[in-house]
């Protein structure tokens, strides 16, 4: 501090008090000046502040001081500035505390540091937080620990939290201290002894969800007991887990009358206008995210509905984006150019969904009904919803999830005068013929004429969009197309009493139940079941929860009931294996492709499914095995045989198949220059019926040799699908059976082998040394005479054979050292057969043939062993040949001989 004294020099500063930790020196004796200084460490703990008195003193006296000349007295005040050096520190070096589970409490208990700095910005502490991370637990600036949820026993029995304080200087505690928060268990309301996870394999039927629940309510005086169980299944599929078949499959199960069409088609060559737009998965869902829109071309749907047609589909759609909300255009027909009058459109607007449709104008030139509005709210809920609109002009009427709604607004409007401009049927956004007048109905004549273009958008998601003209739908097929294949069941409805009430929504998604007796209640609960009737689910999550509340005597709720939150894991169904089997190839001759009822291409066509499933091994390895089920039993929805190559020249060439052959099935069929389209749900049997019915005909057979199909069925709409059969058809034509007129001249050099082909078996019959592979179709005439040539060969070889073995026999007995070959002079030999003798049914060929063999055996008696057994294994190889055997037969020697003498 300095110090400043007007008077002469100046000597000495003196300070009064006692052991004050301060010294006065001077710095000037002319000017007076001095410096304040402290003599040692100051301490603001210690003390705070100093107060003191000093004076100045002259050098006008001697050494000693003595007479020494004074100032007057001047207070000094210091104050000790502190410094943040000390860190909180938490009274004690533990809490503890003991709840009791199931309440929010205001304050648990209360943490308390001190600071022993001087000041109150370092001393006093302003902050606690707690250390501990994910703990249900807050603390105030006052150290108040509460709780931020309702705590569990079950869950958790102790909380260990560490928590540090924070002074003012924001200097945190050197030591954090832990708190130590006991649950105590009470008698809590609620559902006790349920799993939250419950599991599902496919074809289980219906399985209890809470087999052993039972409601605690602590003795409580309940009158009543109101619970609400739901089964969400919003994300799968069209809002539930429905069959992924397609429409046209659909409309045919549940009875629908026919002529339904389809506007949103899985993309294919025929139906293309789909493959621009968004898709989902296999699942035939269109994505439109208000940029796209689709146009159905021409033909596809009549110009005039007349006064009946139904409009079908599913949407899902939220609230309208932007401020402002704009028409969104699911189905619209309006001018394809110069003018934007909308002929009939079906669009949603602020929530709402509106149908238009202008009639055309006609003698009555009066005003008609024009816009019907429905304001639903689940129309912007974001969830799948099945909507049916029938159209019995002038009464139009909106189902909704099977459920009846009628217009709450009809506005009436004048008929569009009659034009010779084309219109354009879109889905998904409106065509604007002409965007200058985009918002006039009537034919006004514009002279600025704007580019055509899409407008009012669709933001959300559509399936199954149909119409049908000519025809209104039932309520009684409209319930079915919407039908869920899950939901909540209950089993035993006779065993819940008299005191239960019960109510199932229509998809039978949510069940209510109500009764004024617990145990009723308990029963009742264990009851309720789930059920998918799919052979095939959709394999994940579906989420449960049960609400509940309860009523006591004169009050309205007197117990909190927890809901349930589970789940019902539908485990992954083991896929089919669809394997088509056949004669993959066979030839006709061309007279039979010509002929009025063609060919039949399928005749043993064998569709067959199975599935391959895991099983757990007995062995202590845990190893899984594998085991093949045979003969799946499911439905297949459609097959195709298709045309590889070239497709069909309807000039010269078809496909046909008897339409009374579906009759009694859900099948329909479809043909076209690329193949034979059977379509429908129905069993693998029925299928194979009808494709052992379609027959190839071709007219023209000079242009085709052969002709090449391939067959795939499938299930659930391509989910699963067969495999890939191939069939290979030749037609012969004359040239390749000339031979037939050589049949009877038996000598002739053969050049051909012979394979017979039937539906169930085949023959073989070979003779070398020049084989040729011909297919043709038996007659009789044609089975006489190749068995006819069959044994002449087989008696010339035989006697050729014999020959030689006693050739050989013969070398043997005069010890000739010649080796085993045939010599021997064949010029004289003749052989006569007539092949038609005694060969008028296969089994008395077969006789004949024995008898000829004894007679031979009869006069060679130098036969050896071996011998008769190479002819046993001959006579068993003939007998089989007779026998149409279904396996080829192959000499496995050769016959060396000269033949050039035999007479022709």
């Amino acid at each position: 501090v300095g110090l400043s004294v007007c008077m002469g020099e100046i000597c000495a500063f003196k300070i009064h008090g006692q052991e004050m930790p301060f010294e006065a020196v001077v710095l000037n004796k002319t000017s007076g000046e001095g410096r304040l200084r402290a003599k040692s460490p100051i301490d603001c703990e210690l003390q705070k502040e100093y107060t003191f008195i000093i004076q100045a003193y002259d050098c006008g006296s001697g050494p000693s001081g003595v007479n020494w000349k004074k100032s007057h007295k001047a207070v000094v005040h210091i104050q000790v500035k502190d410094v943040n050096e000390f860190s909180p520190a938490f009274k004690e070096s533990m809490y503890k505390a003991t709840v009791t589970e199931g309440k929010i409490y205001d304050s648990i208990l209360q943490v308390e540091a001190i600071d022993e700095d001087c000041s109150p910005q370092y001393s006093q502490i302003c902050n606690y937080e707690i250390v501990t991370t994910d703990v249900p637990f807050a603390i105030d600036r006052n150290g108040n620990i509460r709780n931020t949820e309702k705590l569990n026993y079950d869950k958790q029995h102790q909380y260990e939290i560490m928590v540090t304080a924070f002074d003012c200087g924001q200097k945190h505690a050197r030591e954090d201290v832990l708190v130590q928060v006991n649950v105590k268990p009470v008698c809590k309301p609620g559902w006790q002894d349920w799993n939250k996870r419950v599991e599902y394999k496919p074809g289980s039927g219906s399985i209890p969800l809470f087999p052993n629940i039972h409601l605690e309510t602590c003795d409580g005086p309940v009158s009543s007991i109101h619970t609400t169980i739901e089964l969400q299944t919003n994300y799968i599929g069209k809002g539930c887990d429905r069959e992924t078949y397609s429409e046209k499959s659909l409309q045919k199960l549940c009875g629908a009358s026919s002529g339904a069409i389809d506007l949103l088609p899985s993309p294919s060559a025929t139906t293309n206008w789909t493959a621009g737009l968004l898709m989902d998965n296999n699942d035939m869902i269109f994505k439109f995210d208000g940029k796209q829109g689709a146009k159905i071309p021409d033909g596809i749907v009549p110009k005039n509905l007349t006064d009946q047609f139904t409009i079908s589909l599913w949407m899902k759609h939220g609230p309208s984006p932007g401020l402002r909300a704009e028409k969104e255009t699911i189905l619209c027909n309006s001018d394809k150019t110069e003018m934007n009058r909308h002929h009939y459109a079906l669009y949603v607007h602020n929530c709402r969904l509106v149908f238009l449709l202008r009639k055309d104008f006609d003698q009555a030139d009066t005003f008609r009904p024009a816009e019907f509005h429905w304001k639903l709210d689940q129309i912007c809920d974001k969830e799948w919803h099945y909507y049916v609109v029938n159209v019995e002009f002038p009464v139009v009427t909106l189902y909704m999830d099977g459920t009846t709604y009628e217009p709450y607004l009809v506005t009436n409007d004048w008929p569009i005068h009659p034009s010779h401009i084309a219109m354009q049927l879109t889905v998904g956004a409106c065509w604007q013929g002409n965007v200058v007048g985009s918002n006039s109905q009537e034919p006004i004549q514009l002279t600025l004429a704007g580019k055509p273009r899409f407008a009012q958008y669709f933001h959300g998601s559509l399936a199954s969009l149909t119409i049908r003209p000519g025809k209104i739908e039932s309520q009684k097929v409209i319930s079915c197309l919407q039908a869920c294949k899950e939901g909540l069941d209950i089993n035993s409805l006779e065993s819940l009493g008299q005191g239960v009430k019960y109510h199932f929504n229509p998809s039978q998604s949510v069940l209510v139940m109500e009764g004024d007796d617990i145990e009723n209640i308990n029963r009742a609960l264990r009851k309720v079941s789930y059920i998918n009737s799919r052979q095939f689910p959709t394999a994940g999550v579906r989420r449960l929860k049960v609400a509940s509340k309860v009523q006591c005597f004169g009050e309205d709720v007197c117990i909190n009931i927890p809901d349930i939150d589970a789940y019902v894991m539908v485990l992954q169904a083991n896929e089919p294996k669809i394997t088509i089997s056949g004669m993959d190839h066979f030839s006709r001759p061309a007279a039979q492709f010509e002929s009025e009822r063609g060919v039949i291409l399928l005749p043993d066509i064998r569709i067959v499914s199975t599935v391959t499933k895991m099983e757990h091994s007995k062995k202590n390895d845990g190893a899984n095995k594998s085991v093949v089920l045979e003969e799946m039993l499911h439905n297949l929805d459609f097959c195709d045989v298709l045309v590889s190559g070239a497709e069909l020249d309807p000039e010269q060439e078809c496909l046909e198949l008897d339409h009374t052959e579906l009759q009694g099935k859900h099948l329909d069929a479809t043909n076209s220059t690329a193949g034979y389209s059977i379509y429908g749900v129905d069993t693998m049997h029925n299928y194979e019926q009808v494709l052992q019915q379609i027959r190839y005909r071709n007219w023209y057979t000079s242009a085709t040799s052969e002709r090449k199909f391939r067959i795939k069925c499938s299930e659930l709409n391509g989910h699963y699908t067969s495999n890939e059969f191939n069939l290979e058809v030749n037609i012969l034509h004359s040239t390749n059976s000339n031979y037939m007129e050589h049949v009877n001249h038996v000598v002739v050099q053969p050049h051909f082998l012979q394979s017979v082909h039937h539906p169930e078996e085949s023959i073989t019959i070979s003779l070398l040394p020049f084989p040729l592979f011909v297919s043709v179709v038996p007659s009789v005439a044609t089975v006489v005479i190749v068995i006819c040539v069959s044994v002449l060969i087989f008696i010339i070889a035989v006697g050729v054979y014999r020959i030689r073995t006693a050739q050989q026999h013969s070398s043997t007995d005069s010890e000739s050292s010649k080796e085993n070959e045939m010599d021997w002079d064949d010029s004289a030999l003749t052989i006569t057969v007539n092949p038609m003798e005694k060969y008028e049914k296969p089994h008395r060929a077969e006789e004949e043939s024995e008898e000829e063999d004894d007679e031979e055996e009869d006069t060679t008696s130098a036969e050896s062993d071996e011998s008769e057994e190479e002819e046993d294994e001959e006579d068993e190889e003939e007998a089989t040949v007779q026998k149409r055997g279904k396996q080829n037969l192959t000499r496995q020697e050769q016959l060396e001989w000269d033949d050039s003498t035999l007479p022709y």
